[in-house]
Order: structure tokens, then sequence, then C-alpha cells
């Protein structure tokens, strides 16, 4: 089984020996779950995170139309679920993109571990912080750029977490998403999605149009990009941590 991958867990704040230690314990037992597999359903009891270690998962919202909004992918690293730890019930569905391998944790062990060490707590909390950053600028991308600035937005996103979770091969990205996918992301049509990445291409930015996608000029990419939020590390009103 492959590890889990720790980068998530340091964004804001070194891990240290023995929180290593705790996160190796909580991720010994991970489980496969091959593609479309529905890992938790919108509305089911909301009991437990997954810890991803490979594979790509969807985060989708069911809508009264009996349809299905696609409003997040998640790459290995991410805590799926947490979302509904503030929830009566599950407050999304959590599907399998690809075949996925994952470590599942109760939300009371999740407590306890807090309890003992608030710092790894703290540093938890601006993960989740950085999520809800990451959901503000989809809402501002939605509401006021263009399709071109979505598509690129959604390639320098890929590129960028995709690095740091180890799926990407130089700057080449796998993606197991279809064009009605990642239309449903961007809240954009198909066919709008189809012209943008064609136009990524006619501009030499991005090359491939169905799954395999090579960013080709990374700064040019990111030159269309509005949003480049920098995120602060080791911030100083962190707790000690508990073995320092």
């Amino acid at each position: 089984m492959p590890p889990f991958p720790l980068h998530r867990f340091s964004e804001f704040s070194a891990l240290t020996l023995r929180q290593r230690e705790v996160l190796a314990s909580l991720t010994r037992s991970p489980r496969r779950y091959p593609r479309r597999t529905v890992l938790r359903q919108e509305g089911a009891t909301a009991s437990h995170v997954w810890l991803l270690h490979a594979g790509w998962v969807g985060s989708s919202i069911d809508l009264p139309s009996a349809k299905r909004q696609l409003v997040k992918v998640h790459l290995p690293g991410d805590v799926l679920g947490s979302t509904s730890m503030c929830l009566a019930a599950a407050g999304d569905t959590l599907a399998a993109l690809s075949d996925v391998v994952a470590s599942m944790v109760p939300f009371d062990t999740l407590g306890q571990l807090f309890a003992d060490d608030p710092r790894m707590a703290a540093s938890f909390l601006l993960s989740v912080q950085k999520e809800r950053v990451a959901l503000m600028h989809k809402l501002a991308e939605i509401g006021r750029t263009s399709a071109y600035e979505r598509v690129a937005g959604l390639m320098l996103d890929l590129l960028t977490r995709g690095r740091a979770a180890g799926v990407v091969d130089g700057n080449a990205i796998d993606a197991p998403l279809t064009q009605e996918q990642i239309a449903d992301l961007l809240g954009l049509t198909n066919v709008h999605v189809n012209r943008m990445l064609r136009k990524l291409n006619d501009d030499g930015l991005v090359s491939g149009t169905h799954g395999r996608y090579v960013i080709a000029d990374e700064a040019g990419l990111a030159a269309s990009v509005p949003f480049h939020p920098t995120f602060a590390h080791e911030p100083a009103w962190l707790p000690e941590a508990a073995d320092a």
C-alpha cells in the first residue's frame, strides 16, 4: 500500500517526530476503493474522515433537480470529509474518480489527537482555512472571470497541488476527469471547456485535451490566472509543539 503523503499536515508547521509517528499510526491499515466507489453519500451519518494515500476523489452536492454538482477534486494527502465535522449528517458525496487508497479515521480519534496536541489542531485549522480560501477564489472566478481564466486556473491548481502530492510527472498532469466534470467544476458547458483547452493549446500554454495535460509554459499560464495567494508558514501564534 502506498504511504500517506504528509505535505498537507506540514504546510503550515514542520512535523515533529512524534507527530509523524501519530500520523503513521492513523494510516497503518488503509483500504483500496475501486473507481466509482462512493465512500460516503450525502445525508449519511458523518463519523469519519479519510486520509487519501493515492488516487483522485470527487466531492459533490446533490441538487433538487436530481443532478449532482462536483465542487472539489481531492488529491493524495488531502483529508476527505472534514467539512461534515460540523454537520449532523454528511454534507457532500465522496466518490472515487480513480482507484483509491485511503485510511478511515473516526472523528473521536481526531478529537483526542487535537486535545493531546494543540499545535497539530491549529495546523489542521489552518489547512481547513486554506481550503476556504480556495473556495472563495473559486466563487470569485465563477462570478467574475472568463472561461479562459477559469480553465487556466484549474490547470495551474492541478499542477501545483499535483506536484506536492507526487502525482505530476514533470509538467504532465494525468487527470481522471472528463471534460463534463471539468465543466461541472467551473460552471461552464462541455463545449466551452473544449474551446478553452484548444485556445490554451493555441497560445502555447497547455497541450492535451483528454485526460493528459502538459503545461508547456507555466509562467504564461500563471500570468493568465488572477489569484495567487501567499500563505504564512510557522505563524508566531501557533502553540508550542508538545515534544519541542
